[in-house]
């Protein structure tokens, strides 16, 4: 481990943010399994594994981040996403009270909007109407313009509540920030659909399609493409 390792860590940086993903999983592999620690390679190959879903990526991201813990360059800053991370890995295998916790921990140490946009939406995966309600209201408060947020409390009006009304408030104001967000576009688009409007709702959902799907889209690419299948018979 030394300088060569932290050129590879450098590299791998460079091709994920690039885009090329394999090429940068074979690189962040051959760090992990030479036993390099830095937190500065290991949290982007968390993100990398969780984007890329199953099971077992799940389970290689809590083994990741817990050896990201003992890393030298860990700060305040990356402890904090490696402890959103690892929340999205409980999340995702099942664990879903005991991700809460771990955010619901983190937030009251630190308010972040990484937090807010997280935590709101699994109280929402929760059906915790209640919590959902207060804390995407204070994320709002927060911060009115985290597209992310308002959509959260677009899903909890609409999924939760039942108000598509309204939600629909919260998905316009989401959108007007964030044209390309895969979960507004997909609640926009079934509007759409109740009112006719076929093409248009075909045309939020591909556009939906071309976005980087993420453990926490309620709209997984699945469920889009059955959608636009759907509206197309």
């Amino acid at each position: 481990m030394g300088i060569m390792d932290g050129f590879k860590a450098r590299k791998a940086l460079m091709a994920h943010q690039k885009g090329k993903y394999d090429e940068a999983k074979k690189a962040y592999e051959e760090l992990y399994a030479a036993n390099y620690i830095s937190a500065a390679y290991l949290l982007p190959y968390s993100v990398l594994l969780l984007r890329q879903g199953g099971e077992e990526n799940y389970l290689k991201v809590k083994e990741i981040l817990k050896k990201a813990e003992k890393a030298p360059d860990l700060d305040a800053s990356r402890r904090q996403e490696l402890l959103m991370d690892y929340a999205v890995a409980q999340y995702k295998l099942g664990e879903l009270d005991k991700a809460i916790n771990l955010l619901e921990a983190s937030h009251r140490k630190g308010p972040c909007g990484y937090t807010y946009q997280t935590l709101g939406y699994l109280y929402i995966e929760a059906g915790d109407t209640e919590k959902a309600l207060a804390f995407n209201q204070e994320a709002i408060d927060y911060d009115d313009e985290d597209a992310v947020c308002l959509d959260n409390m677009g899903q909890t009006y609409y999924r939760l509540l039942g108000d598509k009304e309204k939600a629909k408030e919260y998905f316009d104001k989401a959108i007007a920030i964030k044209d390309s967000q895969i979960d507004t576009l997909y609640f926009l688009a079934q509007y759409d659909k109740e009112a006719g409007k076929k093409q248009d709702a075909i045309e939020k959902l591909e556009k939906a399609l071309e976005g980087r799907f993420s453990p926490l889209n309620f709209a997984s690419k699945e469920k889009v493409k059955a959608a636009i299948e759907e509206l197309k018979k």
